[in-house]
């Protein structure tokens, strides 16, 4: 049972009481009256709100469903939809051209382009460790990956595949900061004559391509470092002949260091598994100690204990004898949950009030600790709040949340805007209205992106009536989601996002496939996007390479002269149309996303784990949180209302691959068998998000996650 105290009207949970009075407000001029009070008018002013825009949306699905129902099997007429959503207010009018407003934004955001972590918030070590991604070791991230072909040989260090990273790490220098007639790779020494930095190749000294790349160094008895610049990123050359490394190379390299994740998001969202007060308090509290720059975490690793705190800043002299001073974290982001859920954090007339206010006030306060600083690391050097604020439906539901976060500016003394907001296009009624949505948060935007994931599930929930779609793996090759990408481009530079904001592409999915990401992520900054998720700092680093290799603001002034995506292209669902597949064809499918949800609901219930590597039905690791699972979700719940699948297979898919899922989680000692009694919350959750995922909001999974994992933890709890 959660004890509540009385606050200004409001019944809180006593953990959040205590977070709030004795460790985010003490040091802050705001007082506990005067949250607690402002708070609780904004409950009354904009709770009403709040439900009246998750009625439009039902409302809205009801009559796409209705309109969408009797025409199935019949061909495609893409005007009448598109005059029919016109009529029903789900297409609104773009309006005249306009620019956004936003001001007082870092550089990591506005004028640099390189990758973006996004980390659950609510695991410290992990929070930690994306936060220190900013700088990250080249040679490590090639050593350790597939992204040079083969493994190390033995358990020590392995020098063959250690000259192989430096080899490639030397390619790489050759081409962002290539030297005049010769290469990195033939560098006998690296040499500063005062301003001036040169390299010896051949007996002879030679110049950089570029001399104004050299911008800083730091010199000790052992080590030196070389800091150099391309296309905003840094990169350092570590000498070091006292290292085995060092002493291996004829110039003494140890290491190639990248500036690599610039930005970070800190998730309250779909990574994590917050479903309560408690687990709320421990999601804030981390924000609190990344924001007061506090927060440590201590765990065991090879049999030492370690304690991972933020790194401090790092501190060059720069090629004239000043000081150059870089940060030592990537820039942080928060990202809020959606309008739709609720939370028993804080009731108001004896009812749940909505997560989304919740986070918004007390992410924000946290921030204040980074706001206040005058001295010493922060996060944001131009004083702003940075909100990602995901799922939301159109431009009404954006102006919501602008006049949300204003509401929480007033309560703790802010000024206009110093929050500054990120909306996420991955709802398809966001897409299409896109430009809308930017004009409705204009003063206050600084990212957009698209996220496959989600996007994917609402697209199958949305046109859930056409007709059953394609394979989930011909995805990707339909034509809505080229309009969808380029279109996200393409607003974002059309409303002036250009140095002002992030316009970023989502997450690469296979943490382990560093090779294929290498190959193939390069086209996120070829689209003009100026950033894009990665999964691990290792990540991170390989995928800042991609920066230096194309000049991201470049290829968006190329861009700008395009045709405009189709709105057409954008509307038209991928759906089967008369195609028939093979009962092999469904048969995979069906196994593959009962795998799929099994995998990552039986950790998210029994475990409270919000995100993590789930093996495939191919035994390949993919990063799974509630996007991925709400895609799987949707397309069986479509494939099964329109006859592909029945319910007697599903089920039995769903009893083999749980056999499958407690094979891969056999080594996990937390870990509780599915099989063979199959009565276990986790797998009635897998069958609730299939059986009723007609039905779910928006196709959502975290109604259904929610009330199983709060059973579990009750469960639990009554088993102490």
């Amino acid at each position: 049972m959660t004890d509540y105290l009385s606050r200004a009207g409001l019944q809180v949970a006593k953990p959040l009481v205590d977070l709030i009075e004795t460790q985010v407000l003490p040091g802050l001029s705001v007082t506990p009256e005067a949250l607690w009070s402002g708070y609780a008018a904004l409950l009354a002013d904009l709770v009403p709100e709040n439900r009246r825009l998750l009625a439009v949306r039902e409302e809205l699905q009801a009559k796409i469903d209705a309109w969408l129902a009797p025409r199935r099997g019949q061909a495609w007429d893409g005007g009448a939809y598109k005059a029919f959503l016109t009529d029903i207010g789900y297409l609104v009018p773009e309006g005249e051209a306009f620019l956004i407003g936003t001001h007082t934004v870092d550089a990591e955001i506005a004028t640099l382009a390189g990758p973006q972590l996004v980390v659950p918030v609510m695991n410290a070590r992990f929070a930690l460790n994306a936060a220190n991604a900013r700088w990250g070791s080249l040679y490590d991230a090639l050593y350790g990956t597939d992204a040079l072909p083969g493994t190390a040989e033995g358990a020590g260090y392995d020098p063959t595949r250690g000259a192989a990273a430096v080899a490639c790490a030397a390619e790489f220098l050759d081409t962002a900061v290539p030297l005049v007639g010769a290469s990195h790779r033939d560098v006998r020494a690296y040499r500063r004559d005062g301003a001036v930095l040169t390299a010896v190749v051949n007996g002879q000294t030679v110049g950089f391509a570029d001399p104004a790349a050299f911008v800083g160094y730091t010199e000790t008895a052992n080590k030196i470092s070389y800091l150099l610049r391309h296309n905003g990123l840094h990169i350092e050359l570590v000498i070091d002949p006292s290292h085995p490394v060092g002493a291996a190379s004829p110039a003494g390299l140890r290491d190639v260091v990248l500036e690599s994740a610039l930005t970070a998001i800190q998730d309250c969202e779909d990574s994590v598994a917050a479903v309560d007060a408690e687990d709320k308090g421990a999601v804030y509290a981390n924000w609190l100690g990344l924001m007061k720059g506090d927060l440590s975490e201590t765990f065991e690793k090879g049999g030492k204990s370690l304690t991972r705190r933020l790194n401090p800043d790092r501190v060059f002299t720069a090629p004239d004898g000043g000081t150059l001073t870089l940060p030592g974290r990537a820039l942080l982001l928060v990202r809020n949950v959606g309008h739709l859920m609720t939370t028993d954090a804080v009731l108001w007339n004896g009812e749940e009030t909505p997560e989304g206010m919740l986070d918004a006030l007390v992410t924000v306060a946290c921030a204040l600790h980074d706001l206040a600083r005058t001295e010493g690391p922060r996060n944001s050097r131009a004083g702003s709040v940075y909100i990602v604020k995901p799922k939301m439906h159109g431009p009404e539901e954006v102006a919501f949340a602008n006049t949300l976060y204003g509401r929480v500016e007033d309560i703790l003394g802010l000024p206009r805007n110093t929050v500054k907001l990120g909306v996420m296009d991955e709802e398809r009624r966001t897409s299409v209205n896109l430009r809308a949505c930017i004009r409705a948060v204009k003063d206050r935007l600084v990212f957009i992106n698209t996220g496959f994931l989600d996007r994917t599930g609402d697209e199958i929930h949305t046109s859930m009536q056409a007709g059953p779609f394609v394979p989930k793996a011909e995805m990707k090759d339909a034509g809505w989601l080229a309009a969808y990408e380029n279109g996200n481009v393409d607003a974002g530079l059309a409303t002036g996002m250009q140095g002002k904001g992030q316009i970023g592409k989502g997450m690469w999915a296979k943490p382990d496939a560093m090779a294929e990401m290498l190959t193939v992520k390069i086209n996120h900054p070829n689209a003009g996007a100026n950033t894009a998720w990665v999964p691990s700092p290792t990540a991170a680093t390989l995928h800042a390479t991609h920066y230096h290799r194309v000049d991201v603001f470049a290829r968006q002034d190329a861009l700008k002269s395009r045709a405009p995506a189709s709105l057409d292209a954008l509307l038209m669902p991928p759906l089967l149309a008369g195609r028939n597949l093979t009962e092999q064809e469904v048969c995979r499918d069906l196994d593959n996303n009962c795998q799929s949800i099994l995998g990552y609901v039986v950790r998210w219930i029994d475990q409270g784990v919000g995100c993590s590597k789930v093996p495939d039905i191919n035994e390949v690791a993919l990063m799974e949180d509630r996007a991925t699972l709400r895609i799987s979700s949707q397309y069986l719940a479509n494939w099964l209302l329109h006859g592909l699948i029945t319910e007697a297979q599903v089920e039995e898919s769903l009893r083999r691959m749980a056999l499958e899922v407690d094979r891969q989680n056999a080594s996990d000692p937390g870990y509780a068998p599915m099989a063979p009694a199959y009565d276990g919350l986790a797998f009635a959750a897998a069958r609730e998000l299939i059986f009723t995922g007609v039905t779910q909001p928006s196709g959502y999974t975290e109604p259904v996650l929610h009330a199983r994992r709060r059973a579990a933890k009750a469960k639990k709890a009554a088993l102490r």
